[in-house]
């Protein structure tokens, strides 16, 4: 388990509990550099947290971690090794302790009329998409909360910045859907 601290040296734009989680987690998961893993992260309610675990509190000193509502993001590792991101989406499930979850993901983005003519084979498919001479390499970051909020934030490669990050509620409204089910009874 690892706690993402709220390390960004700049102010976060938002104070919205759900906007500065996903934000601090972006920033934490950028830090690493591109080709990574898909990475997941349970939101928990920071005072709740504190209350459960003391010896956290005394790390809990931005701002942000005080606000009402503040969420910090525990990266769940060890994850099962899959092909298929559905596939781990569709096993995961959280305790009434969680109170949203956090998704970064990489792909691989072509403009619309690429992918008209892709081989029918998956594996060949993903090898002429990363072969594309405009294909454009993202991550995402989609958080959802238990009350239905949702944040995604997109970041591309040739414009890796952390003001450079695109935010928004639609971006990848599968991925939305799929972690909105990881929390449902």
């Amino acid at each position: 388990m690892v706690f993402v601290p709220d390390s960004s040296p700049d102010p976060t734009p938002t104070t919205e509990p759900l906007a500065v989680a996903a934000l601090e987690t972006e920033r934490h998961v950028a830090a690493s550099g591109w080709d990574q893993n898909p990475r997941v992260f349970a939101l928990v309610d920071t005072a709740a947290l504190a209350a459960a675990e003391p010896q956290l509190a005394a790390s809990l000193t931005g701002d942000a971690d005080r606000a009402p509502g503040a969420l910090t993001a525990i990266e769940q590792e060890d994850l099962p090794r899959t092909a298929k991101l559905e596939s781990l989406l569709g096993r995961m499930a959280w305790p009434e302790t969680v109170d949203g979850v956090a998704l970064a993901v990489e792909r691989i983005v072509v403009p619309p009329g690429a992918e008209r003519d892709l081989p029918e084979d998956p594996d060949a498919a993903v090898d002429a998409l990363a072969a594309h001479p405009q294909r454009e390499d993202v991550r995402l970051l989609v958080a959802v909360h238990r009350d239905g909020r949702a944040v995604c934030l997109l970041r591309q490669r040739a414009n890796d910045r952390d003001d450079r990050v695109a935010t928004g509620e639609d971006i990848a409204p599968g991925l939305v859907h799929a972690l909105r089910a990881t929390l449902e009874d």
